[in-house]
């Protein structure tokens, strides 16, 4: 399998979407790294692409605490997004929150893969590529 195709970063934070957007490109995690500030950009880029007739991203990197729709408004949204190829989207949930709660509610959602602390570094993103039985050249 090669690389992913797109990505979605959704994250306010300015910081951490420079160093996501650094990692994902050294080691050629997708093709595309899209950035949405909130939950709202990132279902309305969904609901965009869809109208297109556009696929879906492969995988999108969600923060939980955003303003205007955070990551649970997100989750709650995007599960009822009616199309088939829903499933094939990756989600992992990104958070700075090491409250176990959030861990275990964040993986109550059917389309949460992981629930991983940041920062995010190099080797975890290369075991993600990895566990998805994608490869980096």
């Amino acid at each position: 399998m090669d690389i992913l195709g797109t990505a979605y970063v959704v994250d306010d934070d300015p910081i951490h979407v420079f160093g996501m957007q650094l990692l994902l490109k050294k080691i050629k995690f997708s093709k595309e790294v899209l950035v949405f500030r909130n939950g709202q950009e990132a279902i309305d880029a969904l609901l965009e692409s869809l109208g297109k007739g556009e696929t879906l991203p492969s995988i999108i990197f969600l923060d939980l605490n955003m303003p205007i729709k955070d990551g649970w408004e997100f989750l709650d949204d995007f599960v009822r997004i009616p199309h088939h190829n829903r499933e094939k989207v990756t989600i992992y949930v990104v958070s700075s929150s090491i409250y176990p709660s959030d861990e275990e509610k964040a993986k109550k959602y059917q389309v949460v893969s992981n629930y991983i602390i940041k920062p995010v570094n190099e080797h975890e993103l290369t075991q993600l590529l990895g566990n998805l039985g994608c490869l980096n050249d």
